[in-house]
């Protein structure tokens, strides 16, 4: 007996340990296997003007979760519907968690003659050529060997079908480990967030049973202009406003009426500019009031890795608007942003005509000590200090003859700012992953600049949110030749299957 127990343990210590699992490399693994999958999702037009177009993709979805062992549940909206995903763990507990995740789907409009390819919804794999243009190669050699600074064009390959198929390919590596997380998963998948969301709150009233999650996580956005693995812990949100000055009830000829009559794109640009000083910051009584940043707040934005002369590089201007002292501290404020102008044509198409109306679109990025209703009422109350009479449509004959700057004025509330501490569960459990993941604390980011149609579920469903932003910074999201680096795919695979491992 005694010398069968020194036979097992000499097998014991000279027999290899067996080796543990590389999550690195099974999350890779998979990400190179998605590519194919990945193709056909962005070959699916996702504009949500088309709500023919949504319905494929939200089949696509329900399949796609279904396949990895998902239930789907669609919550109808008025237009097009929400998914609910949903996955239990196996052994549940009564100290369980339940993590809800976020996903878009749908895609800003395109104009297909300004892509420099075939077609935004064939996706096109790219690489830079000597003189630094992108060179179409085949799709193929990306299961021959990816090269990370190789990149695929198509819309919404980072915002945000890029995020939402590496989150599936973390799932089949998770499922290649065999390692179950140990909280409940929920997916929330958005249909019509180029849209600004309009029916997202309503619907979270109403199925918030179906939703009670007790965080949430959203995997949207692009990383920190240094490219690093980043956390991003609120954002802002987002109102509009449409201005219509009115002039005469035809266009006019400036020769024979030039001097006469009032221009009115004239004079809505004077009342544009009286809204901010030559430093970009509001002149608007009251605009900024309630934002106060501490010193302590400020620290904290200071660690954030900017580089402004990169930044303003990157975006190719001189000069910065003189709001903050640093750019992390310039967007802990509301924006005042002019988003677009309209008063007759330009170009080739310019003729000699007084316009009968000019129209700006202005949009407000909100921060939480910002209310989105008072910034509305003070932009009106600053129009109407101006000397215009405010209508909320065309003015009728008599208004034309009786009124001499007549403006309609029109706003609308997309969604609000939320903010979620650094040191939450969720913000600590994240970081951790993040650790894990890289080996190294991620860049934490206190606000981003965009908004997310976020603040509904952290004000209904009472529970914090986080944001995971995964993509290049540099993709183009919203325009033209929209891209994601193959790389940052990758590494987004990676960032999800640690965050499905990391304990809670």
């Amino acid at each position: 007996m005694r010398f069968a127990f020194i036979i097992l343990l000499f097998a014991a210590i000279t027999l290899p340990a067996q080796k543990k699992p590389d999550h690195q490399a099974v999350a890779e693994k998979y990400a190179v296997r998605s590519f194919k999958e990945f193709y056909e999702l962005l070959s699916l037009s996702n504009d949500a003007h088309f709500p023919e177009d949504i319905e494929k993709n939200v089949q696509w979805c329900e399949a796609a979760f279904a396949k990895r062992g998902f239930t789907t549940k669609r919550l109808n909206t008025p237009t097009v519907p929400l998914l609910l995903a949903e996955r239990k763990i196996s052994k549940p507990t009564k100290s369980t968690k339940t993590v809800l995740i976020y996903l878009q789907i749908d895609g800003q409009p395109v104009n297909p003659s300004q892509w420099n390819q075939e077609s935004p919804w064939k996706p096109a794999l790219k690489e830079k050529d000597r003189q630094g243009t992108w060179q179409t190669i085949s799709f193929e050699r990306l299961y021959e060997g990816y090269n990370p600074d190789w990149r695929i064009f198509a819309r919404s390959t980072s915002d945000a079908k890029g995020p939402a198929m590496a989150f599936l390919a973390s799932l089949d590596a998770q499922a290649e480990l065999k390692q179950e997380q140990n909280y409940n998963i929920k997916v929330i998948m958005d249909f019509e967030e180029e849209l600004g969301s309009p029916n997202l709150p309503k619907a979270v009233e109403e199925y918030k049973n179906d939703l009670a999650a007790d965080m949430l996580i959203i995997y949207d956005g692009p990383r920190h202009i240094s490219n690093q693995p980043t956390l991003s812990f609120g954002a802002r949100g987002i109102c509009e406003i449409t201005l219509t000055v009115f002039g005469p009830r035809n266009p006019a000829h400036s020769g024979n009426y030039g001097n006469f009559t009032p221009n009115p794109a004239m004079r809505l640009a004077q009342l544009l500019a009286s809204m901010k000083d030559d430093d970009g910051r509001v002149t608007i009584p009251g605009f900024y009031e309630g934002v106060v940043l501490t010193e302590e707040e400020k620290r904290i934005l200071k660690q954030v890795p900017d580089d402004e002369t990169e930044i303003k590089k990157f975006l190719g201007i001189a000069e910065r608007d003189k709001i903050g002292d640093n750019f992390q501290e310039s967007i802990q404020y509301p924006t005042l942003n002019i988003r677009g102008l309209d008063a007759l044509y330009v170009g080739t198409e310019a003729r000699t005509l007084i316009p009968d109306k000019a129209i700006a679109e202005l949009d407000i990025r909100l921060v939480p000590s910002s209310d989105a209703q008072r910034l509305i009422n003070l932009v009106r109350h600053h129009v109407e200090s101006k000397g215009y009479y405010i209508i909320d449509r065309a003015p009728t004959e008599e208004e034309r003859l009786n009124y001499p700057r007549i403006i309609s004025f029109n706003s609308s509330v997309s969604y609000g700012p939320f903010q979620t501490p650094f040191d939450s569960e969720v913000g600590l459990w994240l970081s951790q992953a993040m650790v894990t993941a890289f080996g190294k604390e991620p860049v934490k980011i206190r606000m981003m600049g965009g908004s997310i149609p976020i603040s509904p579920f952290v004000t209904t469903l009472n529970i914090p949110a986080v944001s995971v932003p995964t993509v290049n910074p540099d993709n183009n999201q919203h325009a033209e030749n929209e891209n994601i680096r193959v790389g940052n795919y990758v590494e987004a695979v990676k960032t999800f299957l640690a965050i499905l491992l990391q304990k809670l």
